[in-house]
């Protein structure tokens, strides 16, 4: 029997994460060969050259594709990867393409994949949240043929897109898994790896919102303003590459030998997770806040808009890009004693139920015609 070809793409380090187990269980199974288009961030040195942690991981056919230099605005991503990803598919012809969230690299896979007659599958589409990112995540929706969502709330919103219920599977969010076992890393080894030679510490993630660009250098001002005058010790991860992150990194120049802030480009998913299971909070404006903070039971403060409309939970404090209000925040998840874990992103099943979907009959036999279901036509 010819083995399907699963075609991969990933753009961030942020959705290889969420992807990998899946990537894993398409790598090892006889029915299925494994190929994955390495692009986007991944190929970029200022923000780690990620590329290479996927060459690590031991897969076998990886394809990397560099997609932008650095500043190159959207709009041209987006039509310099379609331009490669076409290119690519024509070599290895896909039997599906497999895509997660929001970011313009996905939305130019399921292009690609819709007009090419594909099938395209869209991994934790139905997500809100507050930027361009939503739109962008629900134009994948509407392109792909195959949903694979991480809750109920989730597979409701695609339903009131027009999708069909047969083509969503609910599998839960993919990174859960990685999240509930019981970690496989020595943590002394990871601070020694990463050189963290402090105890206590909070994890700093913030992204630029590119609807408000315009605000951003004083915005992200403010955030490092309150990170000084929390007197805590903080590991920071680099923002992604949208727009206006240059004036992001160049706030954070405000760190360089302070002997309390480490600053990373990326750091390997696997590690961040434990350096994640290890803080007194996080804070930013990532979707880690809103998503695994919650799962380990962490607590977190998440900043402005940029998670505006998305899952709320008791160990989540919202505020605004002002130092004063961030600082209040703060002390706010620092008096909080001890979280219950939320399952609302899945059990830590997500393989398995992913794996099941795709060794079935139907998923197979979803049509790459797509039709618009009407509400008033589901009973």
């Amino acid at each position: 029997m010819n083995k399907r070809k699963i075609l991969f793409l990933t753009g961030t380090r942020a959705d290889y994460g969420k992807m990998k187990s899946l990537m894993c269980s398409i790598e090892n199974h006889e029915q299925f060969e494994c190929h994955i288009f390495v692009t986007g961030m991944h190929t970029l040195r200022e923000f780690g050259d990620t590329k290479s942690e996927i060459v690590k991981d031991g897969f076998k056919n990886i394809h990397t594709y560099m997609n932008q230099i650095i500043e190159e605005p959207m709009d041209l991503i987006l039509a310099n990867t379609i331009n490669g990803f076409s290119r690519y598919i024509r070599e290895i012809k896909p039997d599906m393409i497999i895509l997660h969230g929001d970011r313009v690299e996905a939305l130019a896979g399921a292009i690609v994949g819709a007009l090419n007659n594909i099938l395209v599958a869209h991994i934790e589409g139905g997500e809100v949240s507050g930027t361009i990112d939503e739109s962008i995540r629900h134009s994948v929706s509407k392109l792909a043929h195959i949903h694979f969502v991480s809750n109920d709330e989730a597979k409701h919103r695609l339903i009131q897109l027009g999708e069909d219920t047969g083509s969503i599977f609910l599998i839960g969010s993919p990174d859960i898994d990685i999240l509930m076992q019981k970690p496989s890393i020595d943590f002394d080894q990871i601070k020694k790896r990463y050189e963290i030679d402090f105890e206590d510490y909070a994890v700093l993630t913030y992204h630029p919102v590119t609807t408000e660009v315009d605000h951003l250098k004083y915005k992200i001002s403010q955030v490092v303003n309150a990170i000084f005058d929390s007197s805590d010790n903080f590991i920071v991860i680099y923002p992604n590459n949208d727009h206006g992150y240059h004036m992001v990194l160049d706030e954070y120049k405000r760190f360089n030998n302070n002997k309390k802030v480490k600053c990373f480009p990326s750091i390997r998913f696997e590690y961040y997770i434990e350096i994640l299971r290890n803080a007194k909070y996080l804070i930013g404006n990532s979707s880690a806040g809103i998503h695994e903070a919650p799962v380990l039971g962490i607590p977190s403060v998440n900043i402005g808009t940029r998670q505006e409309n998305r899952f709320t939970y008791e160990s989540i404090v919202n505020c605004n890009d002002d130092t004063k209000d961030i600082l209040k925040a703060i002390k706010r998840v620092k008096d909080m004693n001890s979280i219950i874990r939320t399952n609302h992103f899945g059990n830590g099943k997500s393989q398995e139920n992913f794996l099941k979907a795709m060794l079935g009959h139907n998923i197979w036999k979803i049509e790459k015609q797509k039709r618009f279901i009407d509400l008033n036509s589901i009973t």
